[in-house]
């Protein structure tokens, strides 16, 4: 019997079947039933077996895309010509095509700077072809997110396409980048920036603005978390980790590409980057619970929503609810985070991701002590209760976040993309935000800020880059057009309460929502627009001179225009207030920012030496004395030191020195405190090193360790010679050391600790007036069982019960416990 005949007399012995049941059913039939029977048996005969019949004739192609060293290529386009059909590879680099009539076809890989690939395949009847696809050129462009290092280092990766905006591994950068991985800051149970920034070198104690805004130290300079994708994506308010994929900490001046905004400053960048869609369906809930009420629910869930899995949707979102372990005050956050992308054809793609946040709480404390009569005192001695918050619940801000990223990448050429990218950031506050000032030893009044800011700010980018050889100098290249509009508005009053004793404050003593409204009926309101443009061109050349040593050369040119503050009041703009006091009208400013760098790889894609020159700059507003403008303050870095990728990406790590200058910062005139001049000087100079290591398989190490000498010179003498007030401790040290079961029945269970040292540092410091912020140690343990279905973690957050400030003298929490489970599908 025939394949073919064998199909049909089983298709038959269905349709009798079926038939059968029905008679029996149905008792006796008539003719005109039996007739109408015997017609729908043909036709589902018919069907059933053209069906198989099709069946029968098609197949399927299937394989898997990896790099040349065999690591999984994600989110990589693969068609099928002449079958119109298209898909992307998933996570692991698979790719499939189903229901294809046999015959022969032609698969195409489209990848980001990388050949055209196109490789026939043969489909026959019933089977499915295998057609795998291993690179033979080692770099492609990194901004398709490369997974690497799957089953190795699973602490670092390292490899990004926002740092340099090239196709350039860690090893080829000249710059110093820390990365904090999602598989990092999971296990740790890390639910904030704060905690999850504890893994960078440097970042020190996280400072939290009253609004919820979190940032940290680098090199002895504040840094924000304000870069989102590599593009500035500002938040001035709760920024929820939820669909973070990681953080990367680039450090130095990085104004070259990251421009004069809110998301650069001299000791760096923090760059949030985000999840994106991958080509399968899948996600997970997940429940934290701890000290303090804490409550925390996230969800994250993809899918393809389309047949050929070209176009992906993803969502994050999070809600939050604590109370503080002071007596009292709450924060309650919401986030919503979806990103959806679209391989429109096998040449250009589009990812659109969105971030929105609200919430509600009260201002953390924020104390500034009294400093006069010339002493030096310690905030561990001053007696300001660690444990109390003098406001009420009642003087509540709310805020809300809304950040628009997308970006859409062309392939142009075998050598050269086109990246377009659009950012947009909205933040808005509103309600009370406080600070305690301090009015002799024992005394303070708060200051209570009331009303409604906003912050909007629009962020446009056009960058080619290419990847091709002059001869056979091979050339990475990005050239780069760049604009950024910031508008604020500002509408609020500024009170301040009766004083009260903070040492033995009366039993009925609490600032509440009546006292302040009955204040902010006889205070000033502060109502005015202000903003800037800022227009910029950059390019950035990382030229081989040979396989193992490179150069780099950029350079970014930047036109600043301040368009003055707008007073509501009086319809009139009267200019910004300079950091002289005086005023000033709209004004612009022209900056040049190079950047150079060298790196020679001693053993090729294992260790390298590398130096580099970068620069930064602040526009500054304002005029002397004598009428001369300020010039944009200047940063100006030299930096050494060496990478390593050793024992098949088990050990990782960065060990330099650097030496930051910054020239024309303002300093108050000694003749005339009504005006600045220009003249002063602060040098920052340090070491830094990082270290992440797999020894053996299940045990990971991450350690960190910076040193920080910052001091001002040709200022006022005041401060003269003296480490900047805020610029956090000399030392610091951080680290984590865990350890799971990789095989046998508790195959996923695990243990890690860690801890963050930091010396002494300043909240004020003068030749005559310090108030000094005590070193710090804090210890965390956690224990975790990961599954494939699920995962459960126990953590124990500053088990010492360590008490520690940050630099505006903010008490951090005291020993806390999280529960954490997550359900995986």
């Amino acid at each position: 019997m025939t394949e073919c005949t064998k199909n049909d007399f089983l298709i038959r012995q269905v349709v009798g079947s079926c038939l059968m049941g029905i008679r029996q059913a149905s008792g006796p039939l008539n003719i005109k039933i039996t007739h109408k029977i015997k017609l729908l048996s043909l036709l589902l005969f018919s069907l059933i077996s053209s069906l198989v019949s099709a069946q029968e004739i098609q197949g399927g192609i299937t394989g898997k895309v990896n790099m040349i060293d065999g690591q999984p290529l994600r989110a990589i386009s693969v068609s099928l010509l002449g079958a119109d059909r298209q898909t992307l590879t998933d996570d692991e680099g698979n790719y499939k095509f189903e229901h294809l009539n046999a015959g022969n076809y032609t698969v195409k890989f489209q990848i980001l700077g990388s050949k055209e690939i196109r490789l026939p395949a043969e489909v026959k009847t019933g089977e499915t072809t295998t057609l795998d696809y291993q690179l033979t050129k080692e770099n492609i462009l990194a901004i398709q997110e490369v997974v690497i290092m799957k089953n190795t280092n699973r602490f670092s990766k390292k490899e990004s396409g926002y740092v340099a905006r090239l196709p350039l591994k860690n090893l080829e950068n000249p710059q110093v980048y820390n990365t904090v991985t999602k598989e990092l800051f999971q296990e740790q149970v890390a639910v904030d920036l704060g905690s999850i920034s504890k893994n960078v070198p440097g970042a020190g104690v996280p400072m939290i603005a009253n609004q919820g805004r979190v940032t940290f130290r680098s090199r002895g300079f504040e840094t924000e978390p304000n870069a989102r994708n590599g593009v500035a994506g500002a938040a001035f308010s709760v920024i929820d980790p939820v669909n973070l994929e990681r953080i990367e900490a680039i450090k130095g001046p990085s104004a070259t590409l990251f421009g004069k905004s809110v998301a650069s400053s001299y000791g760096g960048v923090y760059n949030r980057v985000t999840k994106k869609p991958y080509n399968d369906f899948g996600g997970e809930v997940g429940y934290v619970g701890g000290s303090w009420n804490y409550n925390r629910l996230t969800v994250d869930v993809n899918t393809p929503i389309n047949k050929d899995r070209t176009a992906l949707f993803r969502l994050n979102a999070a809600g939050t609810f604590e109370k503080s372990f002071q007596d009292l005050g709450f924060t309650n956050s919401l986030a919503i985070a979806p990103s959806f992308s679209y391989q429109i054809t096998d040449r250009l793609s589009l990812l659109l991701d969105v971030e929105f946040n609200q919430a509600k709480g009260t201002s953390v404390v924020r104390f500034n002590p009294y400093t006069g009569g010339n002493k030096i005192q310690s905030i561990a001695d001053m007696k300001f209760p660690y444990y109390k918050n003098f406001l009420s619940d009642d003087l509540a801000y709310e805020t809300q976040m809304m950040n628009i990223f997308a970006q859409m990448n062309y392939k142009i050429s075998e050598n050269w993309t086109s990246q377009t990218i659009l950012s947009r950031a909205r933040s808005t506050i509103n309600g009370y935000i406080s600070a305690i000032n301090g009015k002799t030893d024992s005394t303070a009044s708060a200051q209570v800020m009331v009303g409604t800011t906003s912050f909007i700010a629009t962020n446009i980018q056009q960058n080619f880059i290419g990847d091709f050889k002059i001869g056979r100098f091979r050339n990475r290249m990005v050239v780069g057009l760049d604009y950024y509009n910031n508008s604020n508005h500002f509408d609020r009053y500024h009170t301040n309460t009766k004083v009260f004793n903070f040492v033995h404050p009366s039993a009925d003593f609490r600032v509440n929502r009546n006292t302040i409204d009955a204040l902010t009926a006889t205070s000033v309101m502060r109502k005015e627009n202000n903003g800037d443009n800022t227009y910029a061109a950059y390019v950035s050349d990382v030229f081989n001179i040979t396989d193992q040593l490179m150069v780099m050369a950029s350079l970014r040119v930047d036109r600043f225009q301040f368009k003055g503050v707008y007073d509501i009041a009086t319809g009139e703009i009267k200019g910004g207030l300079s950091n002289s006091g005086t005023q000033t009208g709209p004004y612009g400013q022209t900056a040049f920012s190079p950047k150079l760098g060298v790196v020679y790889e001693i053993l090729k894609n294992k260790l390298s030496l590398f130096g580099n020159y970068m620069n930064g700059f602040n526009n500054v507003s304002g005029t002397d004395i004598n009428g001369n403008t300020f010039r944009p303050e200047y940063a100006n870095q030299l930096e050494f030191g060496a990478k390593a990728d050793l024992f098949n990406h088990r050990l990782v790590g960065t060990l330099s020195y650097y030496n930051i200058r910054v020239d024309n910062i303002l300093r108050t005139n000694p003749d005339d405190i009504n005006y600045s001049i220009q003249d002063g000087t602060q040098l920052s100079r340090g070491i830094e090193a990082e270290l992440t290591a797999n020894p053996f398989d299940g045990l990971n190490i991450v350690a960190g360790y910076a040193y920080n000498d910052s001091k001002y010179t040709n200022a006022n003498p005041s401060v003269n010679g003296l480490r900047p007030a805020l610029s956090g401790p000399a030392n610091m040290y951080n680290f984590w050391i865990s350890y799971r079961i990789t095989d046998g029945k508790l195959k996923g269970l695990g243990i890690g600790g860690g801890g963050n040292m930091g010396s002494s540092s300043y909240q004020t410091n003068t030749q005559t007036a310090k108030v000094i912020i005590p070193s710090y140690k804090m210890f965390d343990l956690g224990i975790f069982y990961d599954q494939p279905k699920y995962r459960v973690g126990l953590k124990f957050d500053n088990i010492t019960n360590e008490q520690a400030w940050s630099v505006r003298l903010t008490p951090q929490a005291p020993a806390r416990f999280l529960g954490s489970v997550s359900l995986k599908f």
